[in-house]
């Protein structure tokens, strides 16, 4: 269950709140018709090859029994991860190609039994969490571990060891589970031929990132990616406040989505389709064209504009002032209604480490 730690005092350099209303979930499932219709529209050479695109790990292989149990049988519960791959072309963007990757955005995103609205959680990354015992993709066991970043557990033990992870943490059981690389993102920028963001405060390059004016901006899909990535050169530097950043990209890319009305444009929504699949890793019961249709016809209820996005509660750390701990008793309270499909408790939404 929830990791037991008392909110410390926080210095003077707590992250400024992060704000606006996040509407990823729309971002997912606008993903998903595209697919649908992508495939609908090609035929059947285009259905096999989009589907052939998509990973998938079987989570109840993978994690076992020990997994907790479904409180609310209609609601849904769906891990989402942005995996960073450090090899390759994006190793370049840290100065160096460094093998393997960690889930650099996570959000558990739950949607009610009446499916109307839904609730996003964002983990930061640079929380310290208690591992569980995991198999890795290789079905070595990874031992359990006390105080490891969060980011780090996808680096160590894969995606069902996050998920793991994420309901040892939470005590709700994870129906589903969503990874997008970052690599492939870029790819789907490009496709669209860019994306629109604005900057309220200019954004410095440090570190070898992006350097922006305040204002108005067209990326392309390299810049996209150090856009997202960004941390010490934009705003106080933490990681609180990339999630953030990142949540402003994903509203803009959703923005600009609909204004080239790619939908009615079955030659780029193709494109789209292709350049999206091949990021994709999903969980088994999800790994189809047929499967995330189905799924995203279910959630068509649900408004992305009424959708209300937390971060888990966090603290700093009296041991490493650098990484944030789970605060209690706001996340308690905060898992505790999601796990019984209730509305979450204005005390829950008190992040200790949010100025």
């Amino acid at each position: 269950m929830t990791q037991a730690t008392e909110a410390p005092s926080l210095s003077p350099r707590a992250p400024r709140k992060t704000r606006g209303k996040k509407r990823i979930f729309g971002i997912i499932s606008l993903v998903l018709l595209v697919l649908l219709l992508g495939a609908a529209g090609a035929g059947w050479w285009a259905y096999s090859h989009l589907n052939g695109n998509i990973d998938s790990v079987d989570l109840d292989r993978a994690i076992g029994d020990n997994r907790p149990p479904k409180v609310v049988e209609n609601a849904q519960n769906v891990l989402v991860l942005g995996s960073d791959s450090r090899a390759g072309a994006n190793g370049e963007l840290d100065h160096g190609d460094v093998s393997g990757a960690r889930s650099d955005t996570a959000m558990l995103v739950h949607i009610p039994e009446g499916r109307s609205r839904a609730t996003a959680v964002s983990i930061p990354r640079d929380t310290l969490i208690s591992r569980p015992e995991c198999k890795d993709k290789d079905g070595a066991t990874v031992p359990a571990a006390n105080r490891v970043m969060f980011n780090s557990v996808y680096s160590v033990a894969g995606p069902a060891c996050v998920v793991k992870t994420v309901e040892q943490l939470s005590g709700i059981r994870v129906d589903h589970f969503v990874e997008v690389d970052f690599a492939g993102f870029k790819d789907l920028v490009d496709a669209l031929g860019g994306v629109t963001v604005t900057l309220d405060k200019p954004m410095s390059g440090a570190k070898g990132g992006l350097k922006l004016d305040a204002g108005t901006h067209r990326l392309n899909g390299t810049d996209s990616l150090k856009f997202v990535r960004t941390r010490y050169g934009y705003g106080d530097g933490s990681d609180l406040g990339r999630i953030g950043l990142q949540q402003k990209f994903m509203l803009a890319m959703l923005a600009e989505i609909k204004k080239q009305d790619a939908l009615g444009n079955p030659a780029r929504l193709y494109k789209l389709a292709d350049s999206g699949t091949k990021s994709l890793t999903t969980d088994s019961q999800l790994a189809s064209l047929t499967a995330l249709a189905d799924f995203a016809q279910s959630m068509k209820g649900v408004d992305p504009a009424t959708m209300e996005t937390v971060m888990l509660p966090v603290a700093y750390d009296k041991v490493d002032p650098n990484r944030v701990i789970v605060a209690q008793p706001q996340a308690g309270q905060l898992w505790d209604a999601l796990r019984a499909d209730q509305e979450i408790p204005a005390s829950a939404k008190d992040s200790p480490a949010k100025g």
